[in-house]
């Protein structure tokens, strides 16, 4: 039996109906980001915080969890500059007494969702796992943090873990059953196909002064079932003994421009898009793309879907949100 805390947000659901496919797996959501609607219903959902230590006590006392896979942090760059203690509070306090509650219970296969943000701003065109971490913000810290933590539990208590460093998580269940919803919005994919759905005046490309093939901001985009499969294979290799300690990024090697995104979302769509042009946004740098060659060759993944099959999947999600 598998435990994911934060199985009813967007990169946890998606992952829980995968998973269900070949495993029991229990749910634990505080609802704050995420919906139960999005939990599958062969799942066992328990509503709760992943730093509530009797809440905690009691699955792991009840269920026979073999290993935690970890999506309940908070993940708002500015929220996270105007909130810090918010973020260190879930983030990395919550985070260890969860990590506690494992360990009393014997229980020592962890998967952590992290983040291209321990990263910081790479001066590099491809980020493998080498980059130093050099996070800008405290959300970016706050994983960090939470990864340093990882690595010394391994050391003292014997904790397995697998700490998965992705990028730009975009797309839908295939099944148009679940999808990204956020409030506030602010990813760039469903921030256009809700423009394209009338439900934005426009959409704001900021900065086309980049050094890049035409002019805008590059990033590495994922489709959220290529995400979940990741959790996945890393969940076998651990259970399997064949990991114990390891970091892994997840992109898909080369990386798409906004307006390229925007071009694939109006081809998509057959909606031509209304675009305000505004100047760079300080921190934000020219391309972000990650190398996943150390999780192609150690656990057998690679990035599956192409930039139109995460849009297509992702405007199936919108429009069947609109009836």
């Amino acid at each position: 039996m598998i435990l994911v805390v934060g199985g009813a947000g967007y990169i946890g659901s998606h992952t829980v109906k995968e998973l269900i496919k070949s495993r029991e797996v229990i749910v634990l959501d505080n609802l704050s980001t995420g919906y139960h609607s999005l939990v599958d219903s062969k799942a066992t959902f328990i509503k709760g915080d992943l730093g509530d230590d009797l809440i905690l006590k009691r699955i792991f006392s009840e269920y026979p969890i073999k290993a935690v896979m970890h999506f309940a942090a908070n993940s708002l760059v500015g929220e996270s500059v105007e909130d810090p203690y918010k973020y260190y509070q879930n983030n990395v306090s919550a985070t260890m007494t969860l990590l506690k509650n494992m360990l009393d219970h014997n229980i020592k296969n962890f998967i952590f969702s992290s983040t291209a943000a321990t990263y910081g701003i790479p001066n590099v065109s491809l980020i493998d796992e080498s980059q130093p971490t050099l996070p800008i913000n405290p959300y970016g810290r706050s994983k960090l943090m939470v990864e340093h933590i990882l690595e010394d539990f391994a050391k003292a208590y014997g904790l397995n873990y697998i700490v998965l460093r992705y990028f730009n998580a975009a797309g839908a269940h295939e099944s148009a059953e679940i999808g990204e919803s956020h409030d506030p919005e602010t990813h760039l994919i469903p921030i256009i196909l809700q423009h394209l759905l009338g439900k934005r005046d426009k959409i704001s490309v900021f900065g086309t002064d980049y050094d890049t093939k035409d002019g805008t901001c590059i990033r590495d985009y994922i489709h959220v079932t290529d995400l979940a499969n990741a959790h996945i294979l890393a969940l076998n290799a651990l259970l399997a003994g064949n990991r114990r300690a390891e970091i892994y990024n997840l992109g898909n090697g080369q990386g798409y421009s906004v307006k390229e995104v925007i071009d694939v979302c109006e081809k998509v769509t057959g909606i031509k898009a209304s675009i305000e042009y505004s100047d760079r946004r300080a921190g934000d740098p020219a391309k972000l793309v990650a190398s996943a060659l150390k999780a192609s060759e150690e656990l057998g993944w690679k990035a599956e879907r192409k930039l139109e099959d995460i849009i297509a999947s992702a405007w199936r999600w919108h429009k069947s949100q609109t009836k």
